[in-house]
């Protein structure tokens, strides 16, 4: 085993139980999925009730997908998707810096994403242990999972936004 192995481990672990916190937490955490859509609801993405479940569902599977390094490239999709709709839905009207609830750490997540899936995601990982000797391996890393993570990313995110985000208001 390489340390790159190890550290690449060490990043999908804490990157994809992160996610996959949140995704827990709007199903079991405080209001629950309820509580949770009158939130999506509030920002604009209706119907709250379908979008909390797919958030939910996306952050949990997203979340683990990428913590086991399975099928990599595609976990890597929804967390660009996931945070490229929080950051243009909640955080961008913020500006830039997490200290005033911007974008940064959205940033931050999808790109480290994103590069797991075009780094690959290591011996330690369901992807080389299911595909490592195949041609399939070669998909989900490199170039290719660059360009599926990228790709299916930011057309998820755009695609829920264009269809379904409708911005509130402004207070008078």
């Amino acid at each position: 085993m390489e340390a790159s192995d190890f550290a690449l481990l060490v990043l999908r672990l804490v990157l994809g139980l992160t996610m996959a916190a949140h995704g827990y937490n709007k199903f079991f955490g405080g209001g629950g999925i309820p509580g949770t859509a009158g939130w999506f609801d509030s920002i604009g993405m209706k119907p709250g009730l379908f979008h909390a479940r797919v958030a939910a569902s996306t952050e949990l599977t997203a979340g683990l997908g990428l913590a086991l390094g399975l099928l990599t490239p595609v976990p890597a999709a929804g967390f660009v998707a996931l945070m490229l709709v929080a950051a243009w839905t909640v955080h961008r009207k913020n500006g830039f810096f997490i200290v005033k609830e911007g974008w940064e750490y959205n940033l931050i997540l999808a790109v480290a994403a994103v590069a797991i899936a075009g780094i690959g995601a290591g011996r330690l990982s369901l992807d080389y242990l299911l595909f490592g000797t195949s041609g399939v391996y070669a998909f989900l890393h490199g170039w290719w999972g660059l360009l599926i993570a990228v790709v299916l990313g930011l057309a998820g995110g755009i695609g829920q936004l264009v269809i379904f985000f409708r911005p509130p208001a402004p207070a008078s």
